[in-house]
C-alpha cells in the first residue's frame, strides 16, 4: 500500500518513514503542503497522513483541495491542535480520522489498517482472504492452507496487493503505483524481477499455477472455484452414519 505522509518536522518524519517501511508500507514524504497537495493529485495513493500546521500552505486548505477536486483517498490528520474545533473542522473538511501529537505508533498503525480496510468495504477484520491464501495485516504474515511463508518486507507489500486485488488483472503501472514509492525507475524491470519470487514462494512450493502473466496487460492473481471452497470443504463436518 502506497502512503503519501505530510510532515515538516523532519526528526518526527524520519521516524515515520522508517517504521512505515518497515511495515511494508510504500512512502512519500512532503514536507510543505504545496508539496502535499501537488503529489495528491499526481499519484494514486491509498491513504494520506496529513498534519495541519505546514508552510507554505496548511494541511486544511489541502484537505479541501483534494475533497473539492473529488479525490477519495482517506485521510488520517495528525495534529498538535487539540482543540475540538480544529478536530471537528478537520473531520468537517473531509478527514476521515486524526490522531493528536504525541501519539503511539502501534495506535498510528491499527488506525491506518482501519481506513484501509474501510476503503476495501471491509469493516471486520485485519485479516484478507483469497483461495487458500490468507494475509494477516497486522502482524505483516502471510499463509498458504494454513502454513506460513516467509516474505521480504516488499515481496509482502506486492502479495498483499495482490489479495487485495484477487481475481483483477493489475498492470505493471498500478502495480508500481501502489507497492514502490516515487523513486521507482519505470523502465526497470523489477516488477517481473519480484513476480518471480513470488511464484517461487507460492506455485512452485506449493504446486499451483495462481499468479497468472496476463500477455499485453499485466499479472493477476488467479484463484479457481474449486481452490476457493477448498477451506470450507476441509472444516465441514463428516456426515452422521445411521445404523439400522
Amino acid at each position: 500500500m502506497r502512503v503519501l505522509l505530510v510532515e515538516d518536522d523532519m526528526p518526527l518524519a524520519n521516524m515515520l518513514l522508517k517504521v512505515l517501511r518497515e511495515e511494508s508500507y510504500a512512502v512519500d514524504h512532503a514536507p510543505d503542503g504545496q508539496e502535499a497537495e501537488w503529489l495528491a493529485f499526481e499519484n494514486p495513493y491509498d491513504i494520506i497522513i496529513l498534519d495541519l500546521m505546514l508552510p507554505i500552505k496548511d494541511g486544511l486548505t489541502v484537505l479541501k483541495n483534494i475533497r473539492d477536486a473529488g479525490i477519495s483517498i482517506p485521510v488520517l490528520i495528525l495534529t498538535a491542535r487539540d482543540t475540538r474545533d480544529h478536530l471537528v473542522e478537520g473531520l468537517d473538511c473531509g478527514a476521515d480520522d486524526y490522531l493528536t501529537k504525541p501519539f503511539s505508533i502501534e495506535e498510528l498503525l491499527a488506525r491506518m489498517r482501519v481506513l484501509l480496510r474501510r476503503k476495501r468495504n471491509n469493516h471486520t477484520s485485519a485479516t484478507l482472504k483469497a483461495g487458500p491464501i490468507e494475509v494477516n495485516t497486522a502482524r505483516k504474515e502471510i499463509t498458504y492452507e494454513g502454513e506460513l511463508v516467509d516474505f521480504t518486507t516488499k515481496e509482502y507489500a506486492l502479495m498483499e496487493y495482490f489479495v487485495r486485488n484477487a481475481g483483477t488483472v493489475v498492470s505493471r503501472t498500478q502495480i508500481s503505483e501502489h507497492v514502490w514509492d516515487m523513486n521507482f525507475e519505470p523502465s526497470s524491470n523489477v516488477v517481473d524481477v519480484y513476480m518471480g519470487y513470488l511464484r517461487t514462494k507460492i506455485d512452485k512450493r506449493f504446486g499451483t499455477s495462481i499468479i497468472k502473466t496476463v500477455r499485453g496487460h499485466g499479472y493477476m492473481l488467479d484463484i479457481p472455484k474449486e481452490t476457493q471452497n477448498l477451506s470450507a470443504v476441509k472444516k465441514a463436518p463428516p456426515p452422521e452414519s445411521h445404523v439400522s
